[in-house]
């Protein structure tokens, strides 16, 4: 596990963007954290670091939003309004967990019993005084995700 500290949205997004750079096709990233912790932001800075220029807004409404203009294509999955995954079934999520692209999931234990036991698991937290601990948690066969942190490290 590794745990960075942010004070302000730019270093959030800066993390997302460096993480963005070392991901690879396939990744899963299942983001945990209340309302305003910042899992769009970071959502944003990945996206940047995949060279989508987009624009990348919350699904909310959609629970799913396609970029494929990048580097690689982004899933980007918000579950916030889903009481459980079979209000929804999910539509043949397997295609985007199992598909050329990179998926990130906001609200992601609201899947975990779905949830591929590979993947990177984002904790984020909201302290006092603006401040965001993250949490980066290689899930499932360590040395993919675990892989991707020591990248993650070397180019800072």
């Amino acid at each position: 596990m590794l745990t960075l500290t942010t004070h302000n949205p730019e270093q959030t997004m800066s993390i997302g963007e460096r993480l963005g750079r070392v991901l690879h096709e396939g990744c899963i990233i299942a983001l945990i954290g209340g309302l305003g912790a910042g899992k769009t932001v970071l959502t944003k800075g990945i996206a940047r670091g995949l060279e989508i220029k987009e624009d990348i807004t919350s699904p909310t409404f959609l629970i799913v939003k396609e970029y494929i203009y990048g580097r690689l294509p982004l899933y980007h999955f918000d579950l916030y309004r889903l009481d459980n995954i079979s209000q929804s079934g999910l539509f043949d999520i397997d295609e985007y967990l199992f598909g050329n692209g990179i998926c990130i999931i906001e609200w992601a234990e609201r899947m975990e019993e779905i949830l591929p036991p590979m993947h990177l698991r984002i904790e984020i937290q909201w302290n006092k005084g603006n401040q965001r601990q993250i949490n980066l948690i290689p899930k499932g066969d360590r040395t993919n995700y675990q892989g991707i942190i020591e990248k993650f490290l070397h180019k800072a």
